[in-house]
């Protein structure tokens, strides 16, 4: 029970970072919980008068030798009125090392991606769906980072739940 409350509250300081985020976030209207499968949770919020859906997740378990971090998320995105979906993100928890990669890995698969101040995403749209394929396939995924401290982290999320709450963001953006 401690855990589910936790986890909705931590959910709620992510809606208000991201609705803080930047002038475009800021002009967002309210964001509706669309609901939970398992380890994920569906979000719509609209923007500029266009739906925005997201599912995110929060790590099961977090390894490094730091003394302080803040919330760590990963993110997929849809935004169809940009013809933008699929949209993965890592939020860490803290700066990434400038010019790091963060590798993540799923089964076999490997991706490595970019950082920039405490999120890292793909290079391109096709890794993106590589990914999320592999993340609808995949059991759990972890996830390896630097600081710009130059601590090394490893988060493991799960990805149970995660095909569900994927079609239903995707339901809910008209995409599906």
């Amino acid at each position: 029970m401690m855990r589910r409350i936790r986890t909705l509250v931590a959910f709620s300081a992510l809606t208000l970072m991201i609705l803080a985020a930047g002038p475009e976030r800021a002009r967002a209207q309210e964001v509706e919980y669309l609901g939970t499968n398992r380890d994920w949770h569906a979000f719509q919020y609209t923007e500029n008068g266009n739906r925005v859906c997201y599912m995110a997740s929060r790590p099961t378990d977090e390894e490094g030798d730091y003394n302080r971090r803040g919330d760590v998320f990963v993110l997929v995105t849809h935004r169809p009125a940009e013809d933008s979906r699929d949209v993965v993100s890592f939020i860490a928890g803290y700066t990434y090392e400038e010019g790091s990669e963060v590798t993540v890995t799923i089964g076999g698969d490997t991706f490595r991606l970019f950082t920039e101040d405490d999120t890292a995403w793909a290079r391109d749209e096709a890794t993106d769906r590589r990914l999320v394929g592999a993340m609808r396939r995949g059991a759990d995924m972890v996830v390896r980072g630097t600081s710009s401290r130059g601590t090394l982290t490893t988060d493991t999320y799960s990805l149970f739940g995660f095909t569900a709450t994927y079609n239903e963001i995707t339901e809910a953006c008209g995409l599906s």
